[in-house]
């Protein structure tokens, strides 16, 4: 499996609809997890927001998530570039992880997530959020 790019959206409570638009406009899959799903927050008011939602279509990858009560958000910045990989992309994500790293700021650390992948979120020295997955083994058998 090669390496992906594509775009992460955030919304602060309207991913659900956001996505469904998508969803209406380019058709595909959508699978979303709320952030109850992975007790992903203590706060009750996210129960149901959604943590991570993913549209795959013939054309294109989009995912997106409602950003936490706690982090920042402001529309028009509300975007991050996702890269993800299977299990064996390992040692090329972790490289590129560590030169986007060199000189930005980690926001959370590259390392096992609740979900089983590897996962960390950085912001580079230009100021691009930037999400890494790495699928863990397990995920690989599916």
């Amino acid at each position: 499996m090669a390496v992906t790019l594509n775009p992460y959206l955030n919304f602060r409570d309207n991913a659900r609809q956001a996505m469904e638009f998508y969803h209406d406009v380019f058709g595909g899959s959508l699978d979303m997890s709320t952030y109850e799903e992975y007790q992903a927050s203590e706060d009750i008011t996210e129960k149901d927001k959604i943590m991570h939602a993913q549209l795959r279509s013939t054309d294109l990858v989009l995912m997106a998530a409602d950003s936490p009560n706690a982090m920042e958000y402001t529309p028009g910045n509300n975007f991050s570039v996702s890269l993800s990989g299977a299990n064996q992309d390992d040692g090329t994500l972790r490289g590129y992880w560590d030169r986007l790293a060199d000189g930005g700021t980690i926001t959370m650390p590259l390392e096992v997530a609740p979900w089983g992948d590897a996962f960390g979120m950085l912001q580079d020295k230009f100021g691009v959020s930037w999400m890494i997955n790495i699928a863990g083994a397990e995920q690989q058998q599916q």
